[in-house]
């Protein structure tokens, strides 16, 4: 192996703070690190609020770079790629890890194509062969199969990781860590560029959400939704949607769960009124815990569910929501 190997991992964050995904993100890289005797480098842009650092360093980061300027704190990805690609001028990093959300997905495609290099997105798994050489898995073809990717040629090679997966230790107390603070410059974009506003909501990402509630056409109409809204809140989770319900305008595109939407890996996930379409299920099949809601017993949904429930998903859900308002609350 030729020297150490450098693995930097690039945060995500919002007008909340840091979002949850890039500590697991933090976490796969010190392990992989581990296995070669590595460094992981943190870099946060535009976000360097107190007590950051210290978040970073436990959770794995041996160094935390954080790079300041005002047009930074809203994420432009034009921006962002020139910031990181002058600082891997200066830094050779050999593997760079982002989460596989929408940010981070649009994010490793414009470095990649900028550097030169290759990229393997929605991974879940990543794991160092022999010496320096990486291999990571990620599904294809709708989550039937596996791709296993290795790569050669120019560096850093980037990957995303797919939330939900990478979340196994715990922070470490005593680990310590160097931390860099840098002003730095940028260019002058178009104005539309600058004047680009992020749309932030209260919402949790579902890409993101440990819980998800997701409603089909099942729920008869989009004031329904409700009912998943509260089962979602009392639960801490996220409301999800099958694609005929997006199509519908029952709910906005970034709700759809599927082959042409967000895939999610979360703890549980109910299907509620939904058939369970081969679409849906490259989305959610990964689920550690599947609970299916519907009132045909015959539905596909049934085949990949832990827990079934045949019934009208507007009479069920309002029960398990007081059910489970109940047994949390006390």
């Amino acid at each position: 192996m030729s020297g150490e190997q450098i693995l930097g991992v690039v945060v995500e964050h919002d007008l909340e703070g840091i979002k949850p995904v890039s500590f697991e993100v933090i976490n796969a890289a010190r392990k992989l690190a581990d296995q070669v005797s590595g460094k992981v480098i943190v870099f946060c842009l535009g976000f360097n609020e107190e007590g950051a650092a210290d978040l970073f360093i436990r959770s794995g980061a041996d160094e935390v770079r954080f790079l300041n300027h005002p047009d930074l704190k809203t994420y432009i990805h034009e921006n962002y790629a020139f910031a990181l690609t002058k600082e891997f001028e200066k830094i050779p990093v050999d593997y760079l890890f982002l989460p596989a959300t929408i940010l981070g997905k649009e994010l490793s495609a414009v470095l990649s194509a900028q550097l030169g290099v290759g990229v393997a997105t929605d991974c879940i798994g990543v794991s160092f062969l022999r010496g320096d050489e990486v291999e990571a898995v990620r599904p294809v073809s709708s989550g039937k199969a596996l791709a296993t990717i290795r790569f050669k040629g120019k560096k850093p090679f980037i990957l995303t990781l797919r939330p939900n997966i990478f979340r196994d230790s715990e922070p470490s107390l005593s680990r310590v860590g160097e931390i860099f603070k840098e002003d730095i410059q940028l260019p002058d974009f178009s104005i539309q560029a600058q004047k680009l506003v992020k749309r932030v909501g209260t919402h949790l990402d579902i890409a993101e959400a440990r819980i998800v509630v997701s409603g089909g056409l099942g729920m008869q109409g989009p004031e329904n939704f409700k009912l998943l809204e509260e089962l979602a809140e009392v639960l801490g989770g996220a409301v999800g949607a099958s694609r005929p319900v997006v199509d519908n305008g029952w709910r906005e595109y970034s709700n759809q769960v599927g082959q042409t939407g967000r895939t999610v890996s979360p703890d549980l996930y109910f299907a509620c009124g939904i058939s369970g379409s081969v679409q849906h299920l490259a989305g959610m099949s990964s689920s550690r815990c599947i609970v299916a809601i519907n009132t045909d017993s015959n539905a596909p949904i049934f085949s990949v569910a832990d827990y079934g429930i045949v019934g009208d998903a507007l009479k069920v859900i309002p029960v398990l929501t007081r059910e489970f308002r109940k047994t949390l609350s006390s």
